[in-house]
């Protein structure tokens, strides 16, 4: 899932999100709202989130790091609508943005009142989340894109 991408470019503020959406699935202003909530949410703790347009019915959020000030940068794929089944509920994502940037950040409303320590209550919290609006045609493929 995650995987080196080079040597940190010069000007360029880590860590990054990308969130690449299909165009001809019409996914713009849904990868638009989850941009504008995470950096309502983070702030200036993220350096960058960009929108990338793709096709073949891919909606990709990506996040872009430096583990411990590492000169390396790592991509972690943190959702896949392919692969997840579907589009992410927005505290979902941003649980899986905190777990990588801030990890003892409490989140509020988003974490509840019980939030238990680590990123392994993530993995937990996926199997147990009834299915977003919408993700009723998550394992159909896309008809404008095929």
């Amino acid at each position: 899932m995650s995987e080196p991408t080079g040597a940190a470019e010069q000007g360029i503020r880590f860590p990054r999100m990308t969130i690449q959406f299909c165009t001809q699935c019409k996914w713009m202003l849904r990868a638009a709202y989850f941009a504008q909530e995470l950096l309502s949410t983070f702030s200036t703790s993220l350096g960058e989130v960009s929108l990338q347009p793709s096709t073949g019915g891919a909606f990709i959020v990506t996040i872009h790091h430096q583990p411990d000030q590492a000169q390396q940068t790592v991509s972690t794929v943190l959702w896949d609508r392919k692969a997840e089944g579907g589009f992410p509920e927005t505290k979902e994502l941003k649980r899986r943005v905190r777990d990588v940037i801030e990890p003892g950040r409490h989140l509020g409303h988003v974490d509840g009142h019980d939030r238990p320590a680590g990123s392994e209550h993530a993995a937990a919290r996926k199997d147990d989340a009834a299915p977003a609006a919408g993700d009723a045609l998550a394992d159909k493929p896309c008809r404008d894109c095929n």
